[in-house]
């Protein structure tokens, strides 16, 4: 069944769920706020949510009514002095800080002031000073907000020049609620929220994939299927790769449905094509791309609690078997490694196979 995302447009943080720290802070910050703020959290946390209703707060002339056409059209991403910027690449490069460098210069169409939303700042590897020098040096009508998974060495500076607000992972018990509460299924519920690794957005497109259940009952079945034999491994980490590729098709489809969108919208105003096509289907490809590796990722989330639910009924039963306990502690130790490797781009072939051969093994 579909989820409806729509929230009371009267509320700015409406669609920020599960974040109450990072909102009351956005909400003190919006009435004396500093020239750049470093969002600390992944897609799915509330970023980007939180990024338009603090614009909207910022822009609006009463600091945010939430019921204005200026808070109306920035929750929308549609207000002139709104500007979201995403790479055009794998990373965000010299290219993408020039281009910040001369939007921060611009003066505002409407409102007092700007905001630049800067998506993907962990990937600014190689235009780190580039971008230094544009936040350390803001015209005094640019607000920066920059969206940030994680900080790597290379950006310790830039964050320090900014006020953080961290966006952790939303609680599952959370994110089961937001569902019910919006007419999924309890049951249902529970099973989405259990496996969308505290991701609002990955929850929203689970609620509506008949699959993911099976794909979920999959993983969790992974410790009972293993025999300790390489070609039962090899055959379930195929099974494994296979899932998660079926599980892009939702997300393909909204893609689809977005790109025509975008057509229809260009032919209505007399364009031949859509303006930058191919940033849009390399946007496309990266977050499908990223979104298998999630899907890999959360699946290894699903199988480190089987274990850890076995490891809980070894101990309970009040006979636990020191080799049992030891095997349970050994996987889900081995699971967790196996997951902070995705961050590394490995075969993940090879990554799975190799896994399950160790968790099929006895200690």
């Amino acid at each position: 069944m579909s989820v409806p995302d729509v929230p009371p447009v009267a509320e700015l943080f409406a669609e920020v769920v599960g974040q109450g720290p990072a909102v009351a802070t956005l909400r003190a910050a919006a009435r004396h706020p500093v020239h750049a703020y470093l969002f600390l959290g992944a897609n799915g946390s509330g970023v980007r949510p939180a990024a338009r209703a603090f614009a909207a707060a910022l822009l609006c002339p009463s600091g945010g009514c939430g019921e204005c056409d200026t808070c109306r059209r920035t929750l929308a991403g549609t207000h002139p002095d709104l500007v979201m910027v995403e790479r055009t690449g794998a990373a965000l490069g010299i290219d993408d800080a020039r281009r910040l460098a001369t939007l921060a210069q611009r003066r505002p169409f409407e409102a007092n002031r700007q905001v630049l939303v800067v998506a993907d700042v962990h990937l600014a590897i190689r235009s780190a000073p580039a971008l230094l020098k544009t936040v350390e040096e803001p015209p005094p009508g640019t607000v920066f907000v920059l969206l940030c998974d994680t900080v790597p060495p290379e950006l310790v500076t830039i964050a320090s020049r900014c006020a953080e607000v961290r966006f952790p992972p939303i609680a599952s018990a959370v994110i089961e609620q937001w569902l019910v509460g919006r007419g999924l299924d309890p049951e249902r519920a529970k099973v989405v929220a259990d496996g969308c690794g505290g991701d609002l957005d990955r929850a929203r497109l689970l609620a509506e994939d008949e699959g993911y259940v099976a794909r979920h009952d999959l993983w969790r079945s992974v410790p009972s299927r293993l025999t300790g034999e390489g070609s039962v491994a090899a055959e379930l980490g195929h099974d494994l790769l296979a899932a998660a590729e079926v599980a892009v098709a939702p997300l393909r489809d909204h893609h689809a449905d977005e790109l025509a969108r975008l057509e229809v919208e260009s032919q209505s105003l007399g364009e031949k094509t859509v303006p930058g096509r191919r940033d849009v289907l390399d946007r496309h490809h990266r977050e499908e791309r990223r979104w298998r590796t999630d899907e890999i990722r959360a699946g290894l989330g699903v199988l480190a609690r089987a274990y850890r639910d076995r490891l809980v009924h070894e101990v309970a039963s009040g006979e636990a078997d020191p080799e049992e306990v030891e095997r349970c502690r050994r996987a889900t130790d081995a699971i967790t490694a196996a997951a902070s490797s995705l961050e590394r781009n490995p075969n993940e072939s090879l990554m799975l196979e190799s896994l399950l051969v160790r968790l099929g093994s006895r200690p």
